[in-house]
């Protein structure tokens, strides 16, 4: 099976090493990805951001958001599950997939509330 290592745009990639997606024949799989860029923003905002991040990736891996079958949310407020939740609805009414809310301590900035991982298909 083919892989191929997908870079983001963290500084981070090459001192921790972490790839920001890789993919395994048609299988994407997107690392945890913070809301870069809206660190000071609400969280509906940095959902959306992440979200945002994990689109870009998925269409550099060949696949997108409409194939993504697995998410995982980590929060570290529990009150933000319902505002997380309708973000995460705005990208998968229709899609669906399974899915994962775990409300955690912290995140490695400070400023996140959030923290989303996906992995999706690439249709043959």
């Amino acid at each position: 099976m083919k892989r191929t290592n997908i870079s983001g745009s963290s500084p981070y990639e090459p001192i921790i090493g972490f790839s920001r997606a890789v993919r395994l024949g048609n299988h994407v799989h997107v690392s945890g990805t913070g809301p870069v860029g809206a660190d000071d923003l609400d969280v509906a905002e940095q959902a959306d951001q992440c979200l945002s991040l994990i689109a870009t990736a998925l269409k550099n891996a060949g696949s997108s958001i409409e194939h993504v079958y697995r998410t995982r949310m980590f929060l570290t407020h529990v009150e933000d599950w319902e505002t997380v939740g309708r973000v995460h609805g705005k990208f998968f009414s229709t899609i669906r997939p399974a899915a994962t809310m775990v409300v955690i301590k912290q995140l490695l900035n400070p400023h996140w509330r959030i923290e989303i991982e996906a992995d999706a298909f690439i249709p043959e």
